[in-house]
């Protein structure tokens, strides 16, 4: 076994614990490719579909909580999910290497801004079940996150989650329906990567293995850990990617 090899499984075993803590697994698996020799393309590609059946295993353990709320059904909210994650992926597919790597830092930055403001300076609803955002507002900006969960996804948990509590979603609802709902633009997107990439199925399948143990060791360490140090944890690793990708490019 490499040393990149033994860095990746220890990231991906890390990924999935966060991911099962407080989400940000990719800002793990992410740097942990690309030290292992993958373009940022690539690596952003092996680790969406590495860390989708996390995603799955996540959105079942809490599909008795999926719920929509008036005008908005799960149903509308899966579709509405399925076609963005794919609209995404199709994006990501098109978009030569060399731009994608430009886009990097810019992506990595605005979802460490994200998973900031979601963890320390986001408020919860003051009314909850009070909706500030319309049915028809709420279906368009689902969409627009499916979109950016297919391109590259760092963020979609804060968003779907500030989206589902502003169109009236309480919040034990809305974080069950958006783990459900990031499975769904999940696996739109790895369909679409699966039919028009090759992939490393090593790697893919060691990455997988992992972040899947170490989810279980997450749901047994969340009523253990300090989720306030782990959000900073990961908020610090945003910065310091972001940091490398901008002096990198």
């Amino acid at each position: 076994m490499t040393p990149a090899f033994a860095v990746l499984l220890f990231a991906a075993f890390a990924a999935g614990a966060q991911n099962a803590l407080a989400g940000g697994g990719t800002f793990l698996t992410f740097p942990a490719l690309l030290y292992a020799g993958l373009d940022p393309r690539a690596a952003n590609i092996t680790s969406a579909v590495a860390l989708f059946p996390g995603q799955v295993t996540t959105g079942i353990a809490g599909l008795n909580l999926v719920s929509g709320v008036a005008g908005l059904s799960v149903k509308l909210l899966i579709v509405l999910s399925l076609i963005g994650g794919a609209v995404g992926a199709f994006l990501l597919m098109a978009t030569p290497v060399s731009v994608f790597t430009h886009l990097v830092p810019y992506l990595v930055l605005f979802a460490t801004a994200v998973f900031a403001w979601g963890s320390f300076l986001r408020k919860p609803p003051t009314t909850p079940g009070r909706a500030s955002l319309s049915p028809r507002a709420a279906a368009c900006v689902q969409l627009l996150i499916g979109i950016y969960g297919g391109y590259f996804g760092g963020g979609i948990g804060i968003l779907m989650l500030a989206a589902l509590t502003a169109v009236g979603m309480a919040v034990r609802q809305a974080g069950a329906t958006k783990n459900m709902l990031a499975s769904m633009m999940g696996g739109s997107s790895v369909l679409v990567f699966l039919f028009q990439m090759k992939f490393d199925w090593r790697i893919v399948i060691a990455v997988a293995i992992a972040a899947i143990i170490g989810g279980q060791l997450g749901v047994y360490l969340l009523r253990r850990i300090n989720e306030t140090a782990l959000r900073v944890g990961i908020t610090l690793i945003g910065l310091v990617l972001t940091v490398a990708l901008f002096l990198r490019s």
